[in-house]
């Protein structure tokens, strides 16, 4: 009897944390940008939807894409593992922007009426603890390219 329990414990808080994430996720702005000279990417998610700019003028109109339940099961769990907090402290794991060996990038999460931005970094070189969660926001507007 106690096992059963225990499982049924399991299953249960389980998909209440997974929920609480997927609610979480549906209710916060993630915004990532890179640029330098000739190179310009903002993708905005917002309750599973992607807004890609590639002009800084904003010249052209984004791109709206919807991004599908399996992509967007892979950002809620790359988001749950993310201490907000931490955010303005991470460390940048590569210089290369300092010197045009990549564009500079940062994100910026808004959750629950409150900003966490990120120091610059160099894009395709997150810091460590956001990672998969940049990653895959990049692979997105990748596959609309």
């Amino acid at each position: 009897m106690k096992t059963i329990t225990m499982i049924l414990l399991t299953i249960f808080l389980g998909k209440s944390c997974t929920n609480e994430a997927q609610n979480d996720l549906t209710n916060t702005t993630i915004q990532y940008t890179a640029n330098t000279r000739g190179f310009y990417q903002k993708i905005v998610i917002i309750n599973q939807k992607a807004t890609i700019s590639r002009d800084r003028n904003e010249g052209a109109l984004p791109e709206e894409i919807k991004i599908s339940d399996a992509d967007w099961k892979e950002l809620v769990s790359a988001f749950a593992k993310i201490n907000l907090e931490e955010i303005p402290k991470l460390k940048d794991p590569t210089q290369k922007r300092f010197y045009d060996g990549a564009a500079i990038a940062n994100v910026k999460i808004r959750y629950q009426n409150q900003d966490y931005v990120t120091t610059d970094f160099d894009h395709g070189f997150p810091p460590k603890e956001i990672e998969k969660l940049v990653n895959k926001i990049v692979a997105l507007a990748k596959e609309k390219e």
